[in-house]
């Protein structure tokens, strides 16, 4: 395939490095110093578009593509105000949108466990929950789009939370979010629960970049010739 990256940080090198191993061809690559390349010119032989960029950016970006008629598989967070927004005008063109807070098969697999392990804890209400997320420092938006999934999830499975937040005094109801930035941890996320008797704990810990590098080429491969949008769960039929 012919793949436009935009953004070129280190998951665009990663996607780029994996994704020439695989075959692909990186003919258009978008950073900040070259917006005014994108264009319906340079996007008329481009097969699907990698998005890695900015949450200022990334928006705008993702529609200018969806309107000029190349899907988008997106990984940038920090923008899910405009989430749905996007979904309905992909809709409205019939395009193709891949949208995921995070790329990682690993992590997906962490999503299904947690949604399952919120319904579970559903029925032992003397447990309080609470999130801890550790990135790099070069990491901007906190929590991480994958708490923030990880929160949703709980809310969505589990009548005690009915919303999140990242201050650190304890409230009924709400899920407290530890973030943390710190060297250059590429991801750790956890999932805690306690009550005055035990306490129970999912986590996931990234070791390296590729995994989500993985994660983004499978999904640009996924949606070739298909329309509508799409996630993870869709790719993994989790």
């Amino acid at each position: 395939m012919n793949i436009c990256l935009l953004g070129y940080g280190k998951m665009g090198r990663e996607i780029e490095s994996f994704g020439t191993e695989r075959g692909h061809r990186f003919p258009l690559v978008i950073d900040e110093n070259n917006q005014e390349k994108l264009n319906m010119q340079n996007l008329k032989d481009i097969d699907v578009v990698i998005d890695f960029s900015s949450p200022l950016s990334a928006p705008d970006q993702i529609l200018f593509c969806l309107e000029s008629k190349v899907p988008v598989v997106s990984g940038t967070t920090g923008w899910s105000n405009r989430l749905k927004e996007i979904e309905a005008r992909c809709k409205q063109l019939e395009g193709t949108f891949f949208y995921a807070s995070n790329f990682s098969v690993g992590v997906n697999i962490f999503f299904y466990i947690n949604r399952i392990l919120a319904a579970i804890m559903n029925r032992f209400k003397t447990y309080s929950v609470s999130l801890k997320e550790v990135h790099h420092i070069h990491k901007l938006d906190a929590p991480s789009g994958t708490a923030i999934t990880l929160a949703e999830q709980i809310i969505e499975n589990h009548e005690n939370f009915h919303q999140w937040t990242l201050d650190k005094d304890e409230k009924s109801g709400i899920i407290k979010i530890e973030a943390v930035r710190e060297g250059e941890v590429k991801g750790f996320h956890a999932v805690k629960y306690e009550s005055d008797i035990d306490e129970i704990m999912i986590s996931h810990s990234a070791r390296s970049r590729k995994g989500f590098a993985l994660g983004a080429l499978l999904a640009a491969e996924f949606v070739q010739g298909k329309t509508g949008c799409y996630g993870m769960q869709d790719l993994l039929k989790l």
